[in-house]
């Protein structure tokens, strides 16, 4: 297993306490025929959580380069899935390291004070290749609910006989209701956006 899958797979012990999490079925329920709990491990090199905001005319897309995701779903029924995303808000990656210094600041992410925001998955439902993500986002020590859209990408093994799951999905936030209110004029229109394009392309690894 590659080292971030290890690293992911330990943080299995940490997530598993978060109330996202559906509660173990007994061996009694299994047996009568309840879906049995799969776990997966996004693997980090195969993955991607992404932005995208408007800059006066523009846009700036970015990146975060430090982040973890686990995915609980039920055999044979995504509808019982969740999923935990935790991202480290100073990994953020503009291709600008000055804007980037800037993002950190308390005029946006305030990353000293708050280093991490987290997306709980509250239900997955998916159609075809169709799917739709239910959850909680929180950002700054604000929750609010989001709904990721995307294409659902199926399962496959790879070359070490390990299943894997991919898809992909995409969701807009307003940046002032996680407090991030810093704008200025220019020429009488915003320089910054308060619409926010979130994306994230999941490949993730069976470890059960």
């Amino acid at each position: 297993m590659q080292p971030r899958l290890l690293a992911g797979a330990a943080l299995l012990a940490t997530l598993s306490a978060l109330p996202t999490r559906a509660p173990a079925q007994s061996t009694a329920a299994v047996s009568a025929g309840a879906p049995a709990e799969t776990k997966w491990v996004v693997d980090m090199i195969h993955s991607q959580v992404g932005f995208g905001v408007r800059h006066l005319v523009g846009q700036v897309r970015g990146t975060f380069d430090r982040w973890y995701a686990v995915i609980n779903t039920k055999e044979g029924d995504w509808k019982l899935g969740t999923a935990t995303v935790s991202v480290e808000t100073a990994s953020l990656n503009t291709g600008n390291r000055f804007r980037d210094a800037d993002l950190r600041s308390d005029r946006f992410f305030a990353a000293d004070r708050y280093p991490r925001m987290t997306f709980k998955g509250t239900g997955f439902a998916v159609s075809d290749s169709t799917l739709d993500l239910n959850g909680i986002l929180t950002i700054r020590g604000k929750s609010k609910p989001l709904t990721l859209h995307g294409r659902y990408r199926g399962t496959a093994k790879d070359a070490d006989g390990r299943e894997r799951i991919g898809f992909e999905a995409t969701g807009t936030v307003d940046r002032r209701d996680f407090d991030i209110n810093w704008n200025e004029s220019m020429g009488g229109k915003d320089l910054i956006g308060n619409d926010v394009e979130i994306t994230i392309g999941i490949e993730a690894v069976r470890v059960n």
